[in-house]
């Protein structure tokens, strides 16, 4: 299989009281917070990529550009679709959209690079 532009990946999730914004620490309110969103929507776009990946490799975030436009309470069904929009050697760019039952809730861009898991680490020890 080959890595283009154009694979797509969805994932769903229900808010729990984890995820919220009171419970993660970047607000006050029991709605779903933007880390876990954002975190949501990375994970979808590595999940796209994974398959495509040399055995030992791997992708780690390197960019989010998002907007939080909509609020979800708890008990709603988030799902995220991600595409990927750009492969240029190593770095990936996917157009990423989240939506609860009222609409879209999360929009933007998140880029990724390839990366070989044992020398990344490697390079943190």
């Amino acid at each position: 299989m080959e890595l283009q532009s154009g694979i797509k990946n969805e994932k769903s999730i229900v808010v729990t009281e984890e995820l919220t914004a009171s419970k993660v620490g970047s607000g006050l309110l029991p709605v779903y917070a933007t880390p876990s969103m954002i975190a949501l929507m990375e994970n979808t776009c590595a999940d796209c990529v994974q398959p495509y990946m040399q055995e030992g490799d791997g992708t780690v975030g390197t960019s989010v550009d998002i907007k939080h436009v909509s609020a979800t309470p708890v008990g709603k069904t988030v799902r995220c679709e991600c595409t990927l929009t750009e492969v240029n050697g190593k770095k990936l760019v996917f157009e990423v959209n989240a939506y609860d039952d009222k609409g879209l809730i999360g929009t933007g861009t998140h880029k990724r690079a390839i990366i070989n898991n044992e020398a990344f680490m490697a390079r943190l020890a």
